[in-house]
């Protein structure tokens, strides 16, 4: 997945990016509110974990904010000192999918993020989402910044592959089989294609998604 960590106090958020980091998740952080809004508002995450009481603006105003007006579905976790009811509540009618209260197990956070995004992908399963990227599988339509990408029938079916798996690597065989088979055409027909998918995806955007790990294979993800 990747997440945003809205948390001013640095241990804490320091914390929580190494541990989503070793769990394999690619993590930015922000240790204000106006930071964190703008990331979150200009990037596409699965999920944010989000502190209340930051400098700047607090984490009801960012939920509330990218709810109502950037329209966002993150999945956000509030992370706070508070354990009032009232206050439980007041998170939850800015938007907050859960809510955990201080001091917390850095593993149940991970689950209960990992549990919201999988209803959400489970819910609308037909769609696959790396960043930015929207792939509709009903209706073979891919967008990048609700931007149409324009793919061959093979490019559809790498970047299916390749958007299942991210952010993990799909190495070059498996890429293979998953278009041709075992009937490969030539030697340099995958690295063809995923020239052209390149281009398709990353020419005209300054964040590039489709990355090759040299002597292995390939990746979509947002690094």
């Amino acid at each position: 997945m990747n997440i945003l960590i809205v948390e001013d106090n640095r241990d804490i958020h320091d914390n929580i990016i190494d541990f989503l980091k070793l769990k394999g998740h690619e993590v930015d952080g922000a240790l204000d509110g106006l930071t964190g809004l703008h990331l979150a508002a200009s990037k596409a995450y699965d999920a944010i974990i989000l502190d209340i009481m930051l400098p700047g603006v607090d984490g009801y105003h960012i939920c509330r904010s990218l709810r109502q007006h950037a329209r966002s579905t993150t999945a956000i976790v509030m992370l706070t000192a508070r354990d009032e009811l009232h206050d439980r509540l007041t998170g939850f009618d800015a938007g907050a999918d859960d809510y955990v209260v201080k001091p917390f197990a850095l593993a149940e956070v991970l689950a209960r993020l990992e549990a919201i995004v999988a209803r959400r992908r489970g819910s609308n399963s037909q769609v696959l989402q790396v960043g930015d990227l929207r792939f509709d599988l009903d209706t073979l339509e891919v967008t990048r910044s609700g931007q149409p990408v324009r793919l061959t029938p093979t490019g559809l079916k790498l970047l299916e592959v390749l958007m299942r798996k991210s952010p993990g690597l799909v190495r070059k065989r498996d890429l293979e089989e998953a278009v041709w088979g075992r009937d490969v055409p030539s030697s340099d027909i995958l690295k063809s294609n995923i020239h052209m998918l390149r281009r398709a995806l990353d020419r005209t955007f300054d964040l590039p998604l489709l990355h090759t790990v040299h002597g292995l294979g390939y990746k979509l993800s947002v690094l």
